[in-house]
């Protein structure tokens, strides 16, 4: 039996860690997607807010994410509450339900 105590295994980085203390990821980089116009402004503007995400680091993209989404969702709950165009004249509607005060006798 032996009173030497094992050495320690050397610990590994943990995930995404890099070893080398003087390691400095890379900038980020545009990714360069190419939008189309959709020809709705607001939809527009807000798909090139997307364009931002291109200057942060990764964990900054959470905030733009959410927000062209915020604003996309906004714009489609829009469009639902707009009006239809109006009924055309002449067009007949129901029939009105009979009265009570309208009595034959």
């Amino acid at each position: 039996m032996s009173d030497a105590v094992p050495e320690p295994e050397p610990e590994e980085p943990e995930h995404g860690a890099h070893p080398d203390p003087g390691y400095e990821p890379a900038a980020p980089a545009p990714l360069d997607v190419p939008r189309a116009p959709t020809g709705n402004a607001e939809v527009d503007a807000r798909l090139a807010r997307l364009a931002d995400a291109d200057h942060l680091a990764t964990d900054g993209h959470v905030e733009v994410y959410e927000d062209v989404h915020r604003g996309l969702r906004d714009a489609l709950t829009a469009l639902d509450a707009r009006p239809g165009p109006p009924e055309p004249p002449g067009r007949p509607g129901p029939p009105a339900p009979p009265s009570p005060y309208d009595r034959r006798s």
